[in-house]
């Protein structure tokens, strides 16, 4: 019998950078919407969840037929959120969940094939506990940007570290600089996200703003993944208007979008 995967994206109205953005419209969908489609669409799932502590996101997602589970307010990271729904879910379904692939509802350009991408390695290597993409960071100022999350790798593509500053250096120069983002397709095996959530938060974990250095400071790995897949968080308005733009033309919205004007 496979592994039991199953998605989670966690969502909340009360983002300090963009309050309301989950369910701000693209293309006459709210975001929310786009990213729980699209990442249902991913066939290595066995089934697909919106996890948020808001009745809007909640009444809306079930309005589209969707999965979706009420969680606490209290959570101040999207794996808190994500650990709270799984256990809802295994309750529900009355079955274990294997592999739990925590998916942020502010990236609605993700793909299914991205997931399937970030999955296959915990299928592949059994000593694996989490893995991450990561995508080309293609300009210099969305390299300096603090919204974009960097990270660096070893030869074996596990994070050294990541950072909302621009690391590596580009004291040298530009044309060698390794310059990766990460990307929050991030699949926990089960039991390693009950864990993880156990460990009180680090301290670069805090001056960073990125859960995932928990995880490097506690001595764990994180398998990193490079997807070829093109994927813009949204962070502000402006964000979500260049994803407006670039999704006029993305082959997956006819596919759930009946017409677009």
């Amino acid at each position: 019998m496979g592994l039991r995967s199953v998605a989670v994206i966690p969502a909340r109205m009360a983002s300090s950078r963009f309050p309301g953005k989950p369910m701000e419209e693209i293309l006459g969908m709210p975001m929310i919407g786009h990213c729980f489609h699209r990442v249902r669409m991913c066939t290595e799932l066995d089934s697909t969840y919106v996890a948020t502590c808001d009745e809007e996101i909640f009444d809306y997602i079930e309005g589209i037929g969707g999965n979706v589970v009420m969680t606490s307010r209290d959570h101040e990271r999207a794996s808190d959120r994500a650990a709270e729904a799984m256990l809802k879910i295994e309750e529900l379904s009355n079955s274990q969940i294997d592999i739990l692939v925590m998916v942020q509802g502010d990236e609605p350009m993700d793909t299914p094939e991205m997931v399937s991408e970030a999955i296959r390695p915990l299928h592949e290597d059994s000593t694996l506990q989490v893995v991450n993409l990561m995508g080309k960071i293609k300009s210099i100022s969305e390299f300096e940007d603090p919204n974009t999350v960097k990270v660096v790798v070893d030869l074996k593509s596990n994070a050294l570290y990541f950072s909302r500053e621009p690391i590596p250096s580009r004291k040298k120069g530009v044309d060698d600089v390794p310059m990766w983002k990460q990307i929050c397709i991030i699949p926990f095996r089960r039991d390693f996200l009950l864990k993880f959530n156990d460990t009180p938060e680090t301290n670069l974990e805090q001056i960073e703003s990125v859960d995932m250095m928990r995880v490097l400071e506690s001595g764990g790995t994180v398998r990193m993944v490079e997807t070829e897949e093109e994927s813009i968080g949204v962070d502000t308005p402006d964000d979500l208007q260049k994803v407006q733009l670039v999704m006029k033309d993305d082959p997956l919205v006819p596919s759930y979008i009946s017409a677009i004007d």
